[in-house]
């Protein structure tokens, strides 16, 4: 277990300083919001990707897409919802990049900013799972609950950096 907790920059090994992965966040998410949760994949695998104007195409093409049975109507929903959570990563991305920033300036020990670096990812990425994947309004709630998880992780951050440098 030590050996895990020191890979994940949590503890550092016996005589090593425990590494700051702030960066290796930033770029991770970086590629997360705008790559993994791009919805072009997906709309590329149902044939309803314009590139001339890709941000239109649902708006544009996707009523016509679900007419022509092309794709199913609950498969639209998630292609609506996997651009909301693409949306809302690239909005939330600027908040990661600050509170690393802000910890990483002020000297905030590089395990309380890797813990909470891996609290956000795992956070971000139930958030994208359950915001994609799940369209029951009941159980939709858990998107909220995911989004304030990853928010909290930032806000600690930022709240550990401002105590530092207060003084």
């Amino acid at each position: 277990m030590s050996s895990f907790l020191t890979t994940l920059g949590l503890r550092g090994a016996s005589a090593t300083a425990i590494p700051n992965y702030a960066p290796a966040f930033v770029g991770f998410h970086f590629l997360y919001a705008y790559g993994v949760l791009s919805s072009r994949t997906l709309k590329q695998w149902y044939g309803i990707d314009h590139n001339a104007s890709p941000r239109e195409d649902l708006a544009k093409y996707g009523e016509a897409a679900v007419r022509e049975g092309k794709i199913t109507r609950r498969q639209l929903d998630m292609l609506k919802r996997n651009e909301s959570a693409h949306a809302n990563s690239v909005e939330n991305f600027s908040l990661l990049v600050a509170s690393l920033l802000f910890a990483s300036h002020a000297g905030v020990s590089a395990g309380i900013i890797n813990a909470a670096g891996l609290s956000y990812t795992v956070a971000r990425i139930c958030y994208g799972a359950v915001y994609i994947l799940i369209d029951h309004p009941e159980w939709s709630q858990l998107r909220g609950l995911c989004w304030w998880w990853g928010n909290v992780s930032c806000l600690v951050l930022l709240w550990k950096a401002g105590r530092l440098l207060a003084v």
